[in-house]
């Protein structure tokens, strides 16, 4: 049952899908071997797959829920429960990269007129102070 696994396993296990999930997905591993795997699969089905960290995260949760969970419903609530997990983690720590600046803004500003004289308002302006 879930209740009995311990919060410290369930943290490990979503740290354990999320690397392992990390590194098939964003690394290049020790001498390139998993950049060699993600161009050797291509644009197949496992190669779009290890493209996505949410796809993949899904594929690598399922024998840690497997591992962990006692029972149908365990081993399901782990599954996806792992994978979200991971995913947090992943978004958490993921660095966007940088937008491009933005061009200047453009700016403009009109002479003040070299007269200082109040401006004129006829009597019809007058009685519509909001219009001034």
């Amino acid at each position: 049952m879930l209740a009995a696994l311990p919060l410290t396993w369930l943290i490990v296990s979503v740290l354990a899908v999320w690397r392992v999930t990390h590194l098939l997905c964003e690394e290049d591993g020790p001498g390139d071997l998993f950049a060699r795997l993600r161009r050797a699969l291509g644009n197949g089905f496992f190669g779009r797959m290890l493209d996505c960290f949410y796809c993949l995260s899904l594929w690598v949760a399922a024998p840690a829920a497997w591992f962990l969970g006692s029972n149908w419903l365990d081993r399901s609530l782990l599954w996806l429960g792992l994978s979200g997990g991971a995913i947090l983690v992943e978004r958490a720590t993921h660095r966007a990269p940088a937008a491009p600046a933005a061009p200047p803004a453009l700016w403009h500003v009109e002479p003040l007129p070299d007269h200082t004289d109040p401006p004129v308002v006829s009597k019809e302006e007058h009685h519509h102070v909001l219009l001034r």
